[in-house]
């Protein structure tokens, strides 16, 4: 690999681009410590991109590949979160708090520990930090995170049947709308549209701009057009065939988009 952008995925669902200043051979799975903002982690490299400035944006830099020294670390790191995962949730009972409890990250040099959960309000949940840091040695934060960064942590299989998008390359969400379903003549009520966070699907965002632009040369839905058999209202639209269905006092028609114009 090149001094491109190279993708490492940490843990499950989360990855991100780091930059490759010295030019390592790197092949997919390998270990390598890369700089982030809360300093060294290890992760797992996954590809490369050539550098596309206008859309990627590195999050660091490619330090060096793992040891076995930092294997090690890492292993006993994961060890841990699943200790702590499983002593939050103990205490999350014993405390009555009104939380859920997602994911667990040591932080590489093993100096602080993140505790990500969801919550409807607010949690006072300084005893529960208290009691974490009672059992395991250095800094406890708590971060609260909203449905579609639980789903990211989690992970799963969409409608689709292949990995989430936020897990396998999104990087950043983008807002979804109901407008968005709309224009893509989904159904606004349906469960198919909701992925797995119980949110509208990202992939709705992916062909928006193309339906916008196609609707703009075409008749809407309830107008009325002037059609080589008279005036009509259209009633449906298709704009993969540029066609559209017109109904008239007597009867319906179906014709290209340059054979209507608007009233």
């Amino acid at each position: 690999m090149s001094e491109n952008l190279i993708m490492v995925r940490f843990k499950e669902a989360r990855s991100k681009y780091y930059l490759n200043p010295q030019a390592y051979s790197l092949v997919p799975g390998e270990m390598v410590i890369v700089t982030t903002d809360n300093g060294e982690e290890l992760g797992a490299v996954e590809g490369e991109r050539a550098i596309l400035k206008e859309k990627f944006k590195a999050a660091g830099e490619v330090l060096r590949k793992a040891v076995e020294e930092d294997i090690v670390k890492f292993q006993a790191n994961r060890k841990r979160e699943t200790e702590a995962y499983q002593a939050c949730l103990d205490l999350i009972r014993r405390h009555g708090l009104q939380m859920t409890l997602v994911d667990v990250e040591a932080k590489f040099d093993g100096s602080k520990l993140t505790f990500y959960f969801t919550a409807e309000k607010r949690v006072d949940f300084r005893s529960l930090v208290r009691d974490l840091a009672a059992m395991f040695k250095g800094r406890i934060e708590m971060h609260q995170i909203g449905v579609r960064d639980e789903a990211r942590r989690v992970g799963g299989l969409g409608l689709c049947g292949r990995q989430l998008c936020c897990v396998a390359w999104l990087n950043e969400f983008e807002p979804v709308t109901l407008k968005m379903a709309k224009e893509q003549n989904l159904s606004t009520t349906s469960n198919k549209m909701l992925g797995l966070c119980g949110r509208l699907m990202c992939c709705l965002t992916y062909e928006d701009r193309y339906y916008e632009e196609a609707h703009r040369s075409m008749p809407r839905v309830g107008s009325v057009v002037i059609t080589p058999k008279g005036p009509g209202t259209v009633y449906k639209v298709d704009i993969f065939k540029q066609k559209v269905s017109v109904r008239f006092e007597e009867g319906h028609g179906e014709f290209e988009v340059a054979e209507v114009s608007k009233k």
